[in-house]
């Protein structure tokens, strides 16, 4: 390192690939262990130390690399979503990943890239420390050079890169989006443009201040005042995204708003710091807070993942509370309520009954494989939709909307725990509701599918389900002799998305104002009237997510067979309530003989897919909910501790709610 150091003193003509060549001797081999980068950085500061002339050439290297260069772009830019939109950012960084972008040597920005070159580096240059990069500036001692009397260069780029995001500011706030969920941006005197007129005095009285400390000038405390309050209407703004709808626009934009308010305290930070203690330890922190955040925004600026994922945080929450609204409708407290949810089943498990003889009857047409499919999307897709209407429950399609009800009680703040014990009450009342649901399908699905197989045979004397197609039911049923586990795995991902598909509409309808849009069509007023309008709008408002769900969700089950048969994969599935149906369809088949051996890995396949059904769409829907939610680290053994307790303590609790739901509570 010390010979490294020596090639500094000497002019070199490129400095910018001395530092990076420096950076490449401090850098670890891997970038999550950081002890090897604390320990070169350690010897660099000791080299620099004792040795006046070696800090002398590295200090001048990066002063006359700051001074030869220009900054605002790096300080207005990095790390901040552009203006661009969502999708017009994401094919962005994936050309960039494609194809690099062009760089100029004559900014600061492309210096920065040169010298730290490497995604990981975001994560050790961060990693270090805040300590860590303030020793190794003291070590340089920026203070034995002489400060200049005029505005250095560093300062005046700040300048000017917070004049172009004061602007920035002003014109994202009082976007029509913002606006429309705020009036009052508009009615009263706006934060977003005050704040610019505040920022260009200050701007103006800088220059100054820096050459004569005793002026009078306007300090930042009234402009920090103005910048919090656009941090607040922005905050506020974003709850009423979250209750009102949102979209990836406004997603996009709320957050590049953010992003922009916090650099300008950022740079303020720095501006302070030197003005009031150029030459003190207190000017430093900000300035290193800076530095660590824009290397790792520079070497993360083409992440895709990051991307995506700091963008659709506020619509994922949308979403999945939208499902949990309904979803807290089918946890069970009461035991009125519990025989609420069976009798709701029990509806539902009625009419798949209905469904799944018509699906067998459509399976005997020989259409063609398309127009096959569509009669069995169509089948699935207004079958489910009927059972809404007639407000039956389909059991398996509750986790994805339960979920986000655990996920509301796992974290409040923070992605911390509240309380297990209240939890563990919740997952019982929760499992309880799963399961009565599923017997209140599987239930009145089996005797009403072999009560029409029985009737058929009655009046026609032919088998509904001949013996040999009835024994392949059963087969297909079959734990072992048929891939129920995968076939029901690929059902439970289909739950999922069905989850997600109805919150994504409820959102839209809440976001696009659908019902007031209903009610002001003049064509639907003549033709229902008034009231029966307001009706059919508010319908609409409360349902459009489960109708688009369920509708959809029945394209996924129609279509995941002719998806395998396109692409030649042995795709399939199997859903709980269908396949108990198919069982009932296949005793009746077999004259109510069937191989005993046949008969009990049937039922036993028909648990398994119940089960699998409800872990994967639970499991999915709730990692989705716990990271809208921000939470991390999430203690799932004090969770599962406080479940287990809970079962021998009050196992009773898992299957039936208590007489007295007091009992229950405490």
């Amino acid at each position: 390192m010390e010979i490294l150091l020596n090639r500094f003193k000497g002019h070199h003509p490129a400095p910018t690939d001395l530092l990076a060549l420096l950076v490449a001797e401090l850098r670890p081999e891997n970038p999550d262990q950081l002890e090897d980068a604390e320990r070169r950085l350690r010897a660099l500061c000791h080299l620099l130390e004792t040795r006046s002339d070696l800090r002398r050439a590295v200090r001048e290297a990066i002063l006359g690399l700051s001074t030869e260069t220009r900054h605002a772009d790096l300080y207005a830019s990095t790390g901040i979503l552009p203006n661009t939109g969502f999708f017009t950012e994401l094919f962005r960084r994936i050309g960039h990943k494609l194809l690099p972008e062009a760089l100029d040597d004559e900014r600061l920005r492309t210096r920065l890239r040169r010298i730290f070159p490497h995604a990981s580096d975001a994560r050790w240059v961060t990693g270090l420390g805040e300590t860590a990069w303030l020793e190794l500036i003291a070590a340089i001692h920026f203070e034995e050079t002489p400060a200049s009397a005029a505005l250095p260069h560093a300062a005046a780029e700040v300048l000017r890169a917070l004049r172009i995001i004061s602007f920035w500011i002003a014109a994202g706030g009082m976007d029509p989006e913002l606006l429309r969920l705020d009036p009052a941006l508009e009615q009263y005197e706006s934060p977003f443009a005050t704040q610019n007129a505040e920022l260009i005095a200050y701007i103006d009285t800088y220059p100054l201040a820096w050459r004569q400390p005793a002026a009078l000038i306007s300090d930042d405390k009234h402009l920090r005042v103005l910048l919090d309050q656009c941090r607040q209407s922005s905050e506020r703004i974003r709850k009423r995204a979250a209750r009102d709808g949102t979209s990836i626009r406004l997603t996009f934009h709320l957050q590049r708003l953010q992003q922009l308010i916090d650099r300008c305290e950022a740079l303020l930070d720095v501006l302070d710091a030197l003005l009031h203690h150029p030459d003190s330890e207190q000017a430093r922190p900000p300035i290193v807070r800076l530095f660590t955040h824009l290397v790792a925004a520079e070497c993360r600026r083409d992440d895709l993942r990051a991307h995506w994922r700091q963008n659709t945080e506020l619509i994922a929450l949308r979403v999945t509370e939208n499902a949990g609204q309904h979803g807290e409708h089918y946890i069970s407290e009461t035991r009125a309520e519990y025989f609420a949810i069976a009798r709701s089943a029990a509806v539902g498990g009625f009419i798949v009954a209905f469904m799944a003889c018509l699906k067998l009857l459509l399976a005997n047409t020989e259409m063609a494989p398309l127009t096959g499919a569509l009669a069995f999307c169509l089948n699935y897709g207004l079958g489910f939709c009927l059972i809404h209407f007639l407000h039956g429950t389909i059991a398996t399609k509750q986790p994805a909307m339960t979920a986000n009800a655990i996920a509301a009680t796992i974290c409040q703040s923070g992605g911390k725990l509240c309380d297990a014990e209240t939890l563990a009450a919740l997952v019982a009342r929760t499992v309880r509701t799963q399961i009565v649901a599923i017997l209140g399908n599987v239930g009145v699905a089996v005797p009403v599918a072999a009560l029409i197989a029985f009737a058929v045979y009655f009046f026609s004397g032919t088998h509904f389900v001949p013996p040999a197609k009835a024994e392949h039911l059963l087969t297909e049923q079959s734990l072992i002799h048929s891939g129920v586990v995968v076939y029901a795995a690929i059902a439970g991902i289909c739950l999922f998305v069905a989850g997600l598909i109805s919150g994504y509409f409820d959102n839209y309808a809440a976001y696009n104002r659908i019902p007031q849009r209903i009610r002001q069509l003049a064509w639907a007023r003549r033709l229902l009237g008034e009231y029966r309008l307001q009706r059919v709008a508010n319908y609409v408002g409360n349902n459009l997510g489960a109708l688009a769900g369920n509708f959809l969700f029945g394209f996924m089950l129609g279509g995941t067979t002719l998806l395998g048969f396109l692409f030649g994969l042995p795709l399939d599935i199997r859903h709980v309530a269908f396949s108990s149906a198919f069982v009932g369809l296949g005793f009746v088949g077999l004259d109510g003989h069937p191989n005993a051996w046949l008969l009990l890995w049937s039922v036993l396949g028909v648990a398994a897919i119940g089960t699998i059904n409800l872990v994967v769409s639970f499991s999915l829907a709730l990692n989705v909910a716990l990271r809208s939610r921000q939470v991390s680290g999430t203690p799932w053994k004090t969770i599962i501790g406080a479940v287990w307790r809970h079962l021998r303590q009050r196992p009773r609790d898992f299957f039936m709610p208590p007489k007295n739901n007091i009992a229950e509570i405490r």
